[in-house]
């Protein structure tokens, strides 16, 4: 019981220390002398269209467990970002609320100098539906320059069943798209994010028999943490990787892959290859303009 008193107290306090931050007059309530600052909590309760008894009630611990919709309609009626919504249902219900996809592609330049500062070890930045939003010079020299596609073909998934060079750059091409399909499944089903991938979906199924084959599986399958990845490299021969994905802080939409040559022969390639890169921009640079 005492568990649960503290629990309810919790949740009273951190809605009470996000009303006394809204402005009430940004919100449209009248400019008038208030005790305390921010809204008062019958005019959340207005926002959030539930009785003001009700909200009263849920900050002082009283009248049982609020709904997913109850707690859903008091986020949005006190602005609350989307980790400060995760807390209000962790407080609330003990568990986070259901998944809500939101496509958010920006990379700050803060984390592209991170990418940056990685080489010579390949990594990238993709989004919950394996869309690849930022890379460094290493992960090009890889596999596949992402900044010669455009922005709607920078995707894991289709790059993997639609490009030959992701075919040829695998010693066991079928068993390692069965994983990815599967990891793919999982990871944007978690994300909540199924109709922002259905076209995706649909085109692979209609533009590649093996995807729609694996697709039908419906198989889950994780990608852990860390593991390590052989690929055929067309001008270095065979590299591997040991690979680590890490949640980008603040950004639960947003996961850092990054690639770490298994060998110091493989560091050696991926380092000779950026080196090929870095002559070859210095002689583009350096080329006189065709008038």
């Amino acid at each position: 019981m005492n568990e649960l008193v503290a629990k309810e107290n919790l949740l009273g306090s951190f809605l009470r220390d996000r009303r006394k931050k809204l402005d009430p007059i940004a919100l449209g309530f009248p400019a008038e002398r208030r005790r305390t600052p921010g809204l008062r909590r019958e005019e959340v309760a207005q926002r959030a269209h539930i009785s003001a008894t009700w909200y009263t009630w849920l900050e002082q611990g009283r009248g049982g467990a609020p709904s997913a919709d109850v707690l859903d309609r008091i986020a949005r009626a006190l602005m609350l970002t989307g980790v400060e919504r995760e807390h209000l249902f962790l407080l609330g219900l003990g568990r986070p609320p259901e998944a809500r996809y939101n496509k958010n592609e920006d990379v700050t330049p803060r984390l592209q100098r991170v990418l940056d500062a990685l080489d010579p070890c390949p990594a990238m930045i993709r989004t919950a539906t394996w869309d690849v939003v930022a890379w460094n010079r290493a992960a090009t020299v890889m596999l596949i320059d992402y900044g010669s596609l455009p922005p709607e073909q920078r995707n894991i998934l289709r790059f993997f069943f639609l490009d030959p060079r992701a075919r040829s750059s695998q010693y066991d091409w079928h068993n390692v798209a069965r994983f990815v399909v599967g990891a793919f499944r999982l990871d944007t089903a978690r994300a909540g994010a199924a109709a922002e991938v259905a076209p995706l979906i649909e085109e692979l199924r209609r533009l590649s028999p093996e995807f729609e084959a694996m697709w039908r599986e419906n198989d889950f399958r994780r990608i852990h943490g860390e593991a390590v990845k052989h690929i055929k490299h067309p001008v270095a021969g065979p590299l591997a990787f040991e690979f680590s994905a890490f949640a980008v802080d603040g950004r639960t939409d947003l996961t850092m892959v990054v690639y770490h040559p298994a060998t110091p022969a493989d560091a050696d390639k991926i380092a000779s290859l950026l080196a090929a890169l870095v002559e070859k921009e210095r002689k583009t640079r350096g080329a006189p303009k065709i008038i």
